[in-house]
């Protein structure tokens, strides 16, 4: 039975969602156009050339025991001195700073609004909300705002992640909402089951933070480039951002951090499968693209290990990685049928 009323309320609650992380979004432009250009591109000089050494020295002696230490032999939660020194996008501007913290409550804001509508869906139909393209996506870029205010409460200097996170939020978002809308209804009955909530929502998370990971890595390969006087346009803009090290670190520690999640999203598919359709694997469109986004993402994570890789060879991995990530949802739910042809479109 479907509840009309909370269905609307849902509706509300994502337009309202929608209208909060645009102003966010524009007090990140905000930002990034009152900061001080000149003293965050000397701070960055500073902490890339001569500063490097020192910070990961005093960083080693600092090192806390934290979970696994990846391959640039930095912990994956763990923050180090030369991350502590990295110019933020506001520099040293008081404007851009005040701008700054209203674009982040700005940010809470529309995350909570975003949250109630996704419960409020769930609650009209009584069931997770996320069984269709519509309510996956919403679920999906929730799950990205989620992984960005997560890393701003732990006390991270990630403001500059907040121009590009809310952009893809607010652009999935608008999408789902005017394009992949369908009414709240109720499950296929397929999809009666509890591994509904286990396996969607593991692969829910795991998209949103491999969305976060992305974000990371092109503007890790946008800021080496940089680095190395390829793109003096950008030259400019770029200087708001952290070193192309810390990026690139970041988008390592992302990956490294929600990987066993899509691993267990995986298998526990396969779980589900065995006992809707008696097999654990068929070689259906989803199931396949979902293996081969694990196995390129474990090639990445592997390659750091064993050959440490950093920089743009691993970096283009961890993109061909993410590119399936959207064909798999995009692509085989609209291009290909199987028996996960559930969008609702």
């Amino acid at each position: 039975m479907i509840n009309e009323n909370l269905a609307h309320y849902s509706n509300l609650f994502i337009a309202l969602a929608l209208v909060a992380y645009a102003v966010a979004f524009f007090a990140y432009c905000g930002e990034w156009a009152f900061g001080s250009r000149s003293r965050i591109g000397a701070k960055a000089a500073a902490v890339g050339r001569s500063g490097a050494a020192a910070a990961e020295a005093s960083a080693a002696a600092r090192e806390q025991a934290t979970v696994s230490v990846g391959s640039s032999g930095v912990s994956v939660l763990t923050r180090t001195a030369q991350e502590e020194a990295e110019p933020t996008v506001a520099g040293d501007s008081l404007r851009a700073e005040a701008v700054g913290r209203f674009a982040v409550l700005a940010t809470f804001i529309a995350f909570g609004l975003h949250a109630a509508g996704v419960v409020c869906r769930g609650m009209a139909v009584q069931r997770v909300p996320w069984a269709n393209m519509y309510e996956f996506s919403c679920a999906a870029a929730l799950a990205m705002a989620f992984a960005y205010v997560v890393l701003l409460a732990t006390g991270r200097k990630v403001r500059w992640l907040g121009l590009p996170v809310t952009f893809i939020v607010l652009l999935t978002l608008g999408l789902a909402y005017t394009v992949l809308y369908t009414d709240a209804e109720e499950l296929v009955p397929a999809l009666h089951s509890y591994w509904l909530y286990i396996h969607v929502t593991a692969a829910v998370l795991s998209t949103g933070a491999f969305g976060v990971a992305t974000v990371a890595t092109i503007l890790y390969l946008l800021k080496a480039a940089a680095e190395e006087g390829k793109l003096p346009r950008l030259s400019g803009m770029l200087e708001r951002v952290p070193s192309s090290g810390m990026l690139d670190r970041t988008a390592y520690r992302v990956i490294a951090f929600i990987f066993p999640l899509w691993t267990f999203a995986v298998i526990a598919g396969a779980i589900w499968a065995e006992k809707a359709w008696g097999r654990y694997w068929g070689w259906d469109p989803k199931e396949t693209w979902s293996f081969i986004v694990w196995v390129i993402y474990a090639a990445y994570l592997h390659a750091r290990a064993t050959h440490g890789w950093k920089g743009r060879a691993a970096a283009w991995i961890a993109l061909a990685a993410f590119l399936c990530v959207m064909f798999n949802y995009f692509g085989v739910n609209t291009l290909l049928t199987g028996h996960h042809s559930y969008a609702g479109l």
